[in-house]
């Protein structure tokens, strides 16, 4: 039924098929070495004899990644993901793979995409430059995840037999450490915080563990920091949406999913539009208790924004959000990370990004309260507590450290038998510890029997 054809250094196999008109055809597959080879007719003659074989298509990556996007991207992407694989697949997959066919894309076509793919130029994404000048390994993995369930659904779709992507050899991602500030350094560039919205800001991520997007979206419905709240050391927030700016196109092709508020454009001519909405997982939506210092510092803050709405009447754009401009309009992300950078400058303090204020956060809070993930993971609103066990391993080092202190304080400096704390080498001028080092090697007997005496005489003594 299939044959295997040497060319050269390589190997094919050859076969034959009726396409979906019916008419014969002869494919030609080709393979590294004979082992391969070997392989790759076994399995399509097992397919043809069992019915599962699936006659190759005219259909290109373009074309299956186009049904992808509409039948499974709608439905099972939030608005996020959306548009980040939209913009992969523009950006990077159609311009290199895009015309080839879904059945050339073979394991070893996979890895040599990959190889061709770190030469690949960064593309700026919604006005921002890029970090890197070449694909970064991250983005291949971005790109791979995203290809892999492509053809998964392919495979399920029954347009290729098997999905070439699972065992794929991905450029290795080097994860770097993610450097924040200490509590000390907090406090520091809380000092030194003249910009009020950023100071509200930052105590919201560091007492609350929240992203800036959630800081960014939170509501006063949602803020209880009423006085008999804050007696009853009950004063908390409720986490259920996010500020992010999002693509009218994007929004129209979902239909508004998972989208609470559309704030009007301030210009006509913008495509995209800031938005109140759903967080990325369920696990964001959540409570969180806010120290009494902080429910204190958003009253005042409240009372600084109810000035500005009397004072500015009509022309205040009344959102009820917690983070503002002076006339009301929400506060994007670029405008904390402006003012979070003249912070850092004029504290002359690490650098650092404002997430960087949720890492310390966690760290802080682990730390209190002695390692209890489950109680930090519920107000970070990890989707999987181990994200937490991956990413902040690394801050419990210097506890580990005072670990040791501890043990060396309690156990140690007890004055414990220790039978080598007197023992010096001996020297090679004494003959008379020579012959002793000699006698012990030479008497396992004799080391037991000095053994305990030493700790008979360290126990007497304590």
């Amino acid at each position: 039924m299939a044959s295997i054809i040497k060319r050269k250094k390589k190997y094919s196999v050859v076969y034959y098929y009726y396409d979906e008109k019916g008419v014969k055809r002869q494919k030609w597959e080709t393979c590294q070495d004979y082992a391969e080879a070997k392989k790759l007719k076994a399995e399509v003659e097992h397919q043809m004899n069992s019915g599962a074989f699936i006659p190759p298509q005219e259909l290109t990556v373009k074309d299956l990644l186009e049904d992808f996007v509409r039948i499974y991207g709608r439905t099972h992407w939030a608005l996020s993901t959306f548009q980040s694989n939209v913009a992969l697949i523009a950006n990077y997959i159609n311009p290199t793979i895009g015309d080839e066919l879904v059945q050339n894309i073979t394991p070893r076509f996979v890895d040599d995409y990959y190889l061709r793919l770190q030469k690949v130029k960064s593309v700026s994404d919604r006005g921002r430059k890029p970090k890197n000048e070449y694909l970064s390994p991250c983005v291949i993995h971005e790109i791979h995840k995203l290809l892999r369930c492509a053809f998964d659904q392919a495979v399920k779709w029954e347009v290729v037999a098997r999905n070439p992507f699972p065992k794929a050899n991905k450029p290795k991602v080097e994860y770097k450490k993610r450097d924040i500030w200490t509590a000390d350094m907090i406090r520091i560039a809380l000092d030194n915080c003249e910009d009020m919205k950023l100071y509200v800001a930052m105590n919201l991520s560091f007492a609350c563990s929240l992203r800036l997007g959630e800081i960014s979206g939170l509501t006063w419905s949602n803020v209880f920091i009423t006085e008999q709240h804050i007696l009853n050391d009950d004063a908390h927030l409720l986490v259920k949406q996010e500020l992010s700016r999002a693509s009218k196109e994007t929004m129209e092709l979902l239909d508004d999913k998972d989208i609470y508020f559309v704030f009007p454009s301030m210009m006509s001519n913008t495509h995209t539009n800031l938005i109140l909405k759903k967080p990325k997982t369920d696990s964001s939506i959540r409570k969180v208790w806010i120290p009494k210092t902080v429910a204190y510092i958003l009253l005042e803050w409240k009372g600084i924004q109810d000035k500005y709405k009397e004072y500015l009447g009509c022309d205040y754009y009344d959102y009820d959000l917690v983070l503002t401009l002076p006339n009301g309009r929400p506060v994007e992300n670029r405008v904390i990370d402006k003012e979070f950078k003249k912070l850092k400058e004029k504290a002359g303090l690490p650098y650092v990004v404002f997430h960087s204020l949720r890492h310390s956060s966690t760290t802080y809070k682990l730390k209190l309260n002695h390692g209890d993930l489950k109680a930090t993971q519920g107000d970070t609103g990890h989707s999987q507590i181990d994200m937490i066990t991956d990413v902040y391993a690394h801050i419990l080092d210097e506890d580990r450290k005072i670990n040791a202190q501890k043990f060396e304080a309690t156990f140690y400096q007890r004055n414990i038998g220790n039978p080598l704390k007197d023992v010096k080498a001996p020297a090679d001028d004494n003959p008379d510890l020579n012959n002793l080092v000699s006698a012990l090697q030479q008497s396992p007997e004799l080391v037991a029997m000095l053994t305990q005496l030493i700790k008979g005489n360290a126990l007497s003594t304590s």
